[in-house]
């Protein structure tokens, strides 16, 4: 295990084996007003510099961030994940085995990425039909992204949309509407442009 004397870690993190944290982490940051939260980081993670880590994560094992990655409380994140430079998980995220989720992305709350799927560079999801609502918390639905769906740099995800297996979403797609598996989407807003081959 190798941690970096710059790095602070809270009570109630438990660390799996031959995990690599750099310089200036914060790990397990506890909710304000709140009693701390157990986070579990499996073996082999190795969690890059300036990464902040909240309370109440269950991470599995060779997680790895870049670095300036945000990942707030109470998500499940599955094992071999991979989580890029500046990129924002919100919280209440369930992301699947063997996800990749480039640089810059931004994942908001009560969305789920389930195993294999892969999420490009500057990519948007979105999870407020009505963000002005006064009952907008109540409201939140973030997409869902099927096994093996891959999301193209710069698309944006509409609320509670749901990208099916193998489809693909092309770069700068604004989606907002369900994808079918297997199909590739285009376009603003994205169209259905032909069936994956394989």
């Amino acid at each position: 295990m190798m941690i970096a004397p710059t790095t602070k870690i809270y009570p109630h993190v438990t660390l799996g084996n031959d995990v690599i944290i750099e310089e200036y982490c914060i790990i397990g940051v506890p909710l304000p007003g709140k009693e701390a939260v157990e986070t579990l980081i499996g073996d082999h993670a190795h969690i890059r510099s300036f990464t902040v880590i909240y309370s109440g994560n269950t991470i599995g094992t060779h997680f790895q961030t870049g670095n300036k990655a945000n990942i707030r409380e109470f998500n499940s994140i599955g094992n071999h994940v991979s989580i890029g430079t500046l990129t924002v998980i919100e919280h209440h995220v369930e992301i699947g085995d063997h996800v990749r989720i480039h640089s810059q992305a931004f994942i908001p709350e009560y969305s789920t990425i389930r195993h294999d799927a892969w999420v490009g560079p500057n990519v948007v999801f979105t999870n407020a039909k009505f963000p002005r609502s006064p009952t907008v918390k109540d409201e939140l639905s973030g997409p869902i992204i099927e096994e093996y769906a891959k999301i193209g740099a710069n698309a944006t995800l509409l609320p509670g949309i749901t990208v099916g297996e193998h489809a693909l979403v092309g770069a700068g797609s604004v989606v907002t509407k369900d994808v079918p598996p297997g199909w590739i989407v285009a376009g603003n807003p994205a169209r259905a442009m032909r069936a994956v081959h394989y």
